[in-house]
C-alpha cells in the first residue's frame, strides 16, 4: 500500500451540510477546496460569499450575528494557533465559565457588552463595527466590520456563548473609547455597577489605563459611577447586618476623642463592643492617578489610630459583600464576640456623619 497517495478531496456539498457556516481560506484548503473553487463559489449569485479578507460564508443570504462574530474572530486569529472553532451559536444573554487557556483574540467593546447581557448596549445586528482585541505586536488591519484594537496586556477572556469575550471592565473601556455621547457612556457605566457586572474600582482602573479620564463626559460619568457604587455598597452592608441577624450598629458616624482630635468616619459602629466596619471603595479619581494609593494610606492611618485605642476595624469590600455576604457577616460576628476578651477600649465620642 502506498501511504504517500493523497486522499481525494470530499465533495464541496459536505461543507454546506455541516455546522461550519464560516471558514477561512486555510480551513477550506484543509477540506480540499482550492482557491479557484472558492472564487467560483463566491461569484455573483453563487452559494458562498466573502465576509472579510480570507473569511467566507458557506451559505447564501446575509450573515447572521453569529456569523459576523465568528468571522471577526477568524479574521483576527489568522496566523495564530489554534483558530477559533467555527459555527458556535450565539445567544447574547447566556454566560459560561471562563476557558482554561488564554485566548489571543477576543470580542470587546459594545459587541462584548451585548454578549454580557447589557440592556444599554445595542443589539448585535445594529452594530456597524465589531471590536476585536489582539496583542500589540500583531500585524493586522481593520477590515469591513472588523475593527482591530491592540493591547500590550491581553486580559483573560470570559467564554460567553462559546466565544472568547473581554471581561466587562476592559470591554467597557474599549467601548467608551469609541463613544462621544455622554448619555450613552453614563448609561453603560451605571448598568455595569447596578447590574453587578463589575465593581467601580476595577472599571475606573481600566478607564485610567486607557487614558480616558481626561475626557469631560467620561469624568462626569465616573463621578456619578463612584457615588452609585458607594450607595450600592452601603445597601449591601445594611442587608448583610439585617439578614444575618447581627446587632444593629450606629450607621455612618464620625469618631472623636473627648475634647480631642477627629479620628475618622466609619460606615458602621458597635459602641459597646468597640467594633467598626469600613467599606473599602477605593478608586482613583479622574485626573488624580495616584489617588487610590493616597486613599489606601488614609485607610491604614485611620485603622492604626483606632486600633491603638482598642477599637477593632473590619474592612469589607463591595465585591465580598456581593459574593459572600454570609462569610462577611461571620467576620463581623466574630469581631463582636471577641470584644469580651479584649481590654476595654478608650472612650470615644460618636457623632453623625
Amino acid at each position: 500500500m502506498n501511504h504517500d497517495t493523497p486522499l481525494s478531496p470530499r465533495p464541496l456539498s459536505h461543507l454546506a451540510e455541516t455546522h461550519c457556516r464560516v471558514l477561512t481560506t486555510a480551513q477550506l484548503r484543509a477540506h480540499g477546496v482550492s482557491a479557484a473553487e472558492t472564487s467560483e463559489h463566491c461569484r455573483p449569485g453563487g452559494p458562498w460569499r466573502q465576509l472579510l479578507p480570507g473569511v467566507y460564508l458557506l451559505h447564501p443570504g446575509p450573515p447572521t450575528s453569529a456569523d459576523r462574530l465568528q468571522a471577526v474572530l477568524l479574521y483576527a486569529a489568522r496566523g495564530t494557533t489554534p483558530e477559533p472553532a467555527p459555527g458556535v451559536p450565539v445567544q447574547p444573554t447566556a454566560r459560561e465559565p471562563r476557558p482554561p487557556a488564554r485566548s489571543e483574540v477576543m470580542i470587546t467593546g459594545l459587541a462584548a457588552l451585548t454578549l454580557h447581557g447589557f440592556a444599554a448596549a445595542p443589539p448585535l445586528p445594529a452594530l456597524e463595527k465589531i471590536d476585536v482585541l489582539v496583542g500589540r505586536m500583531r500585524r493586522l488591519r481593520s477590515a469591513g466590520w472588523a475593527r482591530i484594537l491592540r493591547t500590550a496586556d491581553l486580559p483573560e477572556p470570559e467564554t460567553v456563548t462559546g466565544l472568547p469575550v473581554a471581561p466587562v471592565p476592559r470591554a467597557l473601556a474599549d467601548a467608551v473609547g469609541q463613544l462621544t455621547d455622554a448619555a450613552t457612556v453614563r448609561r453603560l457605566l451605571t448598568e455595569a455597577v447596578r447590574g453587578g457586572h463589575c465593581e467601580p474600582a476595577a472599571l475606573v482602573r481600566e478607564l485610567s489605563s486607557a487614558r480616558l479620564l481626561n475626557r469631560p463626559h467620561v469624568v462626569d460619568a465616573v463621578d456619578s459611577l463612584l457615588a452609585e457604587g458607594r450607595s450600592i455598597a452601603e445597601d449591601r452592608l445594611y442587608r448583610m447586618v439585617r439578614e444575618h441577624g447581627l446587632p444593629e450598629p450606629v450607621w455612618n458616624v464620625d469618631l472623636r476623642l473627648p475634647g480631642g482630635p477627629h479620628l475618622g468616619g466609619v460606615d458602621a459602629y458597635w459602641p459597646q463592643q468597640a467594633v467598626a466596619v469600613e467599606l473599602d471603595t477605593r478608586a482613583p479619581r479622574p485626573g488624580r492617578p495616584d489617588d487610590e494609593e493616597a486613599v489606601w494610606s488614609e485607610y491604614a492611618r485611620k485603622r492604626e489610630l483606632l486600633e491603638r485605642l482598642g477599637i477593632t476595624v473590619v474592612h469589607l469590600t463591595p465585591r465580598k459583600l456581593r459574593d459572600a455576604p454570609e462569610q462577611q457577616a461571620m467576620v463581623v460576628r466574630t469581631a463582636l464576640m471577641a470584644a469580651a476578651d479584649r481590654e476595654p477600649a478608650a472612650y470615644v465620642v460618636v457623632l453623625p456623619r
